[in-house]
């Protein structure tokens, strides 16, 4: 029985895991240089929004990762505060991802009640979307999405054009 499971693991499409992002698949990329997050599907760029990182450049990491946690009106551990309530600064969406070693629970997208932050360096290390920019990607994006997050002065498209995706 446990060789049969193993076979079927070997030919499962997750396994293993290969070239990521592949074609087609969504994928994100925040340059910490302009503050903004692009949505790439299906080779466009849906949507670019801006973003708050952090307060100094090494807070919010660089590097890929993976979509690992989804959350509706995420609870503010540290504050103590319930979700859906006006005063927790995680906003109505949470999308962790596993920068650092980290489990999608540390670093994450989320929504914001101060919208006033968006486009600058404030964050202890998230990313900071409104609410309403985060819950139309929130609404889009599977876990195991890929998450990119850099320092550049290139486009989007070049960007894109790293990883292999060609954005048209």
């Amino acid at each position: 029985m446990h060789v049969f499971g193993f076979i079927l693991l070997l030919m499962s499409p997750i396994w293993p895991l290969g070239a990521n992002p592949l074609p087609g698949d969504p994928f994100i990329v925040i340059n910490k240089q302009t503050n903004e997050l692009a949505y790439i599907q299906d080779g466009e760029i849906e949507y670019i929004v801006k973003v708050a990182t952090g307060k100094t450049a090494d807070l919010t990491p660089e590097g890929e990762f993976t979509v690992t946690v989804k959350v509706i009106n995420p609870y503010y551990r540290r504050g103590k505060i319930e979700g859906g309530d006006p005063k927790n600064p995680l906003g109505v969406r949470w999308i962790g991802f596993d920068a650092k070693d980290t489990d999608g629970r540390i670093y994450g997208i989320h929504g914001t009640n101060q919208l006033s932050s968006i486009g600058k360096y404030v964050s202890n290390g998230c990313i900071r979307v409104g609410n309403e920019e985060v819950t139309k990607l929130y609404d889009r994006i599977p876990l195991g999405t890929k998450v990119w997050i850099v320092t550049s002065t290139k486009s989007f498209q070049e960007l894109a054009g790293e990883k292999g995706i060609t954005v048209e």
